[in-house]
C-alpha cells in the first residue's frame, strides 16, 4: 500500500514538474516573442524616421528652385511676351541647362491660362510645350496660394513624379505664371529594394505610391469613396491606372504602438507587423511592414534560454551586443551624415574663395599690358643711367656717380613697390580674415595697380576725401571690389571723348560710404536692376564673364555692407556701403 502511494506521489510530482516545465517554457517563450517583436517594433520606428528624413531632404532641396527661378527676367519677359520665338529659344535652352545642373526631372513655365510656354524637355519626344495643365492642382495652388506641390502620373508621359510650384509675380504684384520642378522618385523607390521588410509611401487618399515591393505601388490601403474617386478621376493624379485595394485583414493583438496584418499576396498569406509615421509636411504617411517568420529564429532561442540560467545569460548578452551593435550603428550614420555635410560645406567655401581668386588673377590678366609699360620705363631709365656711370667713373667724376646711384636706387624701389603690391594682392587671402581698414589707403593701393592704364588711356582722376572713413574687414577683399568697380568704370570710358573718372569717400550717419563715378554714358534702365546677376554683362563676347559685380556684390554682404548702381548726368555711380568701425 505504500509503495502504492509512493509510486503515485512520484508520477505527481513527475507531472508537476513536467506542467510547471511546459508552463515555464510556454510563458518564458510568450514573453521572449513579445519581447523581440517590441524590440523590433522600436528598432522599426528608427528606420521609419529615417526614411522619412531621406524623402524630406530630398524634397527641401527641390523646394526653392521655383521660387528663386520665378523672379528671373527672362521669365517674366516670357509670360509678357509669349510669342517671341527667339526669347521661347532662349528660356528652353536655359531651363535645359539649369535642369541638368540640378538634377530634376523636368523644368518648365506656364502661363495664367495653364499653356505650357518653355521647359526643359523642349527637344524631346515628351516635350511639355504646348501642353494644358491648368487643371492640376499644383497649377491651381500656386495661382491662388502662391505655391503648390502634388504627387500624380504625369499625363504626358506617364512616369509618377512630384511637382513643386510657385506663381511668377509682375512689377505690379498680379501672377501671369506659374514655374514648375517635376521630381522623379523612381531612383529614391530602387535605393529601398532590399532592405528589410516592405516600405510603403502613401497619399493623403490612402494610395501607395511608392513602395519597396513594385506589385503594391498604387494599391488603395482602404477603400475609397465616390466623392474621393471623382475628384482623382478629375484631376488626372493617377492617370488611367485601376486603383485596387489591398487585400488586407487585422491579425492577432499586439501590446504596442503597431498592428498585426495578414496580407494576401500572390505568394500566399503573411502576417506582418505594420508600423506607422506620418509625414505632415507631404501630406503622405510611411509604413513599415515586417514579416512575423523573420524572428523566427529569436523566439526558438528565447524557448531555449528558458531551459537553464546560463543559456538565458548568453541570448541576454547577444541581445545586449546586438542593441549596442544597432545603436553604434544609428551613430555611425550620424556621424557620417555630419561629416559628409562638414565636407560639403568646406567645398563650397573652396569653391567660392576659388571664384574670389580667379576674378582676382583676371583683374591682373586685364592689367597686366600697363603693368609691363609701368616696369619697362625704369629699367630702361637703369640701363641708361648705367651706362652714363660708365664713362662718369672713365672721366674721375665720382659724385656725379654717387647722384646717378641714388636715382637708380630710387627706380629700384618703385619696381619694388609695384612688383610687391602686386603678389599682395594675388595672393589667396584666409577665410575669415577681418581688421581695421581705412578706406582711402585701400582706394590707394588699387590706385596704384590701375596707374599705368590712367596714364596710358589719359582719364583725369578726381579724388574727394571728406572724412578718415575706417571700417572692418579683409583688405585684399575689399581692394578687390574698388578695382573691380575701378576698371568698370574705365572700360566704360574706353570710346568716349571725356574720360572723367571720381571717387569721393565720406562717412554719412553710422555707414562708410564711397562712390565711384565715371563719365562713360550710364547704364540702360532695362540693365540697371541686372547688373549685379551671375553671368550678366553688357561686353562684347569673349571680354567678359559677368561676374566681376556678381562677385564684388557678395564680398560686400559678406562685410556687412551694400553694393548699388545708378545713373548720373554724364554716366554710371557705384555706391559702396559698408558699417563705420570706431
Amino acid at each position: 500500500m505504500t509503495a502504492l502511494f509512493l509510486r503515485y506521489r512520484t508520477v505527481a510530482i513527475v507531472l508537476l514538474i513536467a506542467i510547471g516545465l511546459a508552463a515555464s517554457l510556454w510563458l518564458a517563450s510568450r514573453y521572449a516573442e513579445q519581447r523581440a517583436w517590441a524590440d523590433r517594433s522600436s528598432e522599426a520606428h528608427g528606420q521609419l524616421q529615417l526614411y522619412a528624413q531621406s524623402i524630406q531632404t530630398l524634397v527641401d532641396r527641390f523646394r526653392s528652385v521655383p521660387q528663386l527661378l520665378a523672379m528671373d527676367s527672362d521669365i517674366q519677359a516670357l509670360l509678357h511676351s509669349p510669342d517671341d520665338p527667339q526669347l521661347r529659344d532662349k528660356l528652353n535652352r536655359r531651363f535645359e541647362l539649369l535642369n541638368a545642373a540640378a538634377g530634376a526631372s523636368v523644368l518648365y513655365l506656364i502661363d495664367r491660362q495653364g499653356l505650357t510656354l518653355a521647359a526643359s524637355n523642349w527637344n524631346e519626344w515628351s516635350s511639355f510645350v504646348g501642353n494644358n495643365y491648368s487643371f492640376r492642382p499644383y497649377f491651381q495652388d500656386a495661382l491662388h496660394r502662391t505655391s503648390g506641390r502634388y504627387f500624380a502620373v504625369g499625363v504626358t508621359t506617364g512616369v509618377p513624379g512630384y511637382f513643386l510650384s510657385h506663381a511668377v509675380y509682375d512689377d505690379n504684384g498680379a501672377v501671369i505664371g506659374v514655374l514648375v520642378v517635376k521630381l522623379e522618385l523612381e531612383e529614391l523607390q530602387r535605393e529601398w529594394v532590399g532592405q528589410p521588410g516592405v516600405l510603403l509611401v502613401a497619399d493623403s487618399y490612402g494610395v501607395v505610391i511608392l513602395s519597396s515591393r513594385p506589385a503594391w505601388r498604387f494599391r488603395a490601403l482602404e477603400e475609397l469613396d465616390a466623392l474621393d474617386q471623382a475628384e482623382l478621376v478629375e484631376v488626372r493624379k493617377y492617370a488611367e491606372r485601376p486603383l485596387e485595394r489591398l487585400a488586407k485583414q487585422p491579425g492577432r493583438s499586439f501590446d504596442g504602438d503597431a498592428d498585426w496584418m495578414i496580407i494576401d499576396g500572390p505568394d500566399g498569406r503573411h502576417s506582418y507587423l505594420w508600423q506607422r509615421q506620418d509625414l505632415a509636411s507631404e501630406a503622405w504617411t510611411l509604413h513599415l511592414l515586417i514579416e512575423e517568420d523573420s524572428l523566427g529564429d529569436t523566439a526558438r532561442s528565447y524557448r531555449l534560454a528558458a531551459a537553464g540560467i546560463w543559456l538565458t545569460l548568453v541570448f541576454l548578452v547577444l541581445f545586449l551586443l546586438q542593441r549596442r551593435k544597432n545603436q553604434r550603428l544609428q551613430a555611425s550614420i550620424r556621424e557620417n551624415l555630419e561629416r559628409e555635410v562638414t565636407l560639403r560645406t568646406a567645398e563650397l567655401r573652396e569653391a567660392q574663395e576659388g571664384l574670389v581668386h580667379a576674378a582676382k588673377m583676371a583683374a591682373l590678366g586685364q592689367m597686366s599690358a600697363a603693368m609691363a609699360h609701368e616696369i619697362n620705363q625704369p629699367l630702361t631709365a637703369i640701363q641708361m643711367h648705367l651706362s652714363s656711370l660708365g664713362l662718369l667713373l672713365d672721366n674721375g667724376r665720382e659724385r656725379d656717380v654717387r647722384i646717378g646711384l641714388v636715382r637708380i636706387d630710387g627706380l629700384l624701389q618703385r619696381m619694388a613697390s609695384l612688383t610687391g603690391h602686386l603678389k599682395t594682392f594675388a595672393r589667396k587671402s584666409p577665410a575669415g580674415l577681418s581688421e581695421r581698414l581705412l578706406l582711402s589707403d585701400v582706394l590707394e593701393q588699387a590706385l596704384l595697380l590701375l596707374a599705368p592704364r590712367l596714364r596710358s588711356e589719359q582719364v583725369e582722376l578726381v579724388r574727394e576725401v571728406r572724412s578718415e572713413a575706417w571700417v572692418c574687414g579683409d583688405a585684399i577683399r575689399l581692394e578687390q571690389v574698388i578695382l573691380n568697380l575701378l576698371n568698370n568704370a574705365l572700360d566704360a570710358m574706353l570710346d568716349r571723348p571725356t574720360r572723367r573718372l571720381g571717387v569721393q569717400i565720406d562717412v554719412e550717419d553710422e555707414q562708410c560710404v564711397m562712390r565711384i563715378s565715371d563719365s562713360g554714358g550710364g547704364i540702360s534702365e532695362a540693365n540697371l536692376g541686372r547688373v549685379f546677376e551671375p553671368f550678366f554683362t553688357t561686353k562684347p563676347v569673349g571680354e567678359g564673364l559677368g561676374l566681376g559685380l556678381a562677385i564684388s556684390y557678395g564680398i560686400v554682404r559678406d562685410l556687412g555692407g551694400n553694393l548699388e548702381a545708378a545713373n548720373s548726368a554724364t554716366g554710371a555711380v557705384f555706391t559702396l556701403r559698408l558699417p563705420k568701425h570706431e
